[in-house]
C-alpha cells in the first residue's frame, strides 16, 4: 500500500466471478507522507483513503467482471460508515461483492477488515467507460497483472 500514490491494493488474493465477489488484501505502510498531517504524532488513514480503497477493489471486480471490456470509475459511496481507525501496519482484508453490472454502470457493496475487526463498509456506484474512449487500458491491465488479479481470474474459471 502506497498512500500517496494511491496504491491501495498489495494483492488481489481471490476472485469468484459466480459469485461476484474479490477479496484483496493490503498492508497499511509504517510511514508515509500522509501521516504527517493525519495526525502528527497519531498516524491514521484517512477515511477518503479508506473509501478509495474499497473503490479500488471494486473496480478490479468489475474489470474481472466484464473481462476488461470497461474502465470502472467511482460515481457515488451510498451508507458509508467508519467503524475503526486504522492505524500504521494494520493487515486490511477488502471485500468486494458485485450487485449489479450493465447498462455502462456496476453496484457493489464493500468492506475492510482489520484481524476480524469491521473496519469501513458502503455501496458504492460505478461508470463503466469502454476503453477506447479512455487511454488507461494498458496502465490497468499492467496493474492488474503486478497485484494477481489475472491469476485469481483464471483461478476462478477452473
Amino acid at each position: 500500500m502506497l498512500l500517496e500514490y494511491f496504491q491501495m491494493i498489495d494483492r488481489v488474493e481471490t476472485v469468484d466471478l459466480a459469485a461476484g465477489r474479490l477479496v484483496a488484501r493490503s498492508v497499511v505502510p509504517e510511514k508515509s507522507p500522509v501521516f504527517e498531517g493525519h495526525f502528527p504524532g497519531y498516524p491514521l488513514v484517512p477515511g477518503v483513503l479508506l473509501i478509495e480503497t474499497m473503490a479500488q477493489a471494486s473496480g478490479f471486480l468489475v474489470l474481472a467482471a466484464t473481462k476488461f471490456a470497461a474502465m470502472p470509475f467511482l460515481m457515488t459511496v451510498d451508507g458509508a460508515k467508519m467503524r475503526s481507525f486504522v492505524e500504521p501496519n494494520a493487515e486490511l482484508e477488502i471485500e468486494a461483492l458485485l450487485e449489479h453490472e450493465g447498462s455502462g454502470f456496476a453496484v457493489t457493496k464493500a468492506r475492510i477488515a482489520s484481524g476480524g475487526k469491521k473496519i469501513c463498509d458502503a455501496q458504492l456506484k460505478l461508470r463503466t467507460i469502454p476503453f477506447d474512449q479512455v487511454p488507461l487500458g494498458d496502465i490497468v491491465r499492467k496493474r492488474a497483472e503486478e497485484l494477481g488479479l489475472m491469476a485469481a481470474m483464471a483461478g476462478s474459471e477452473k
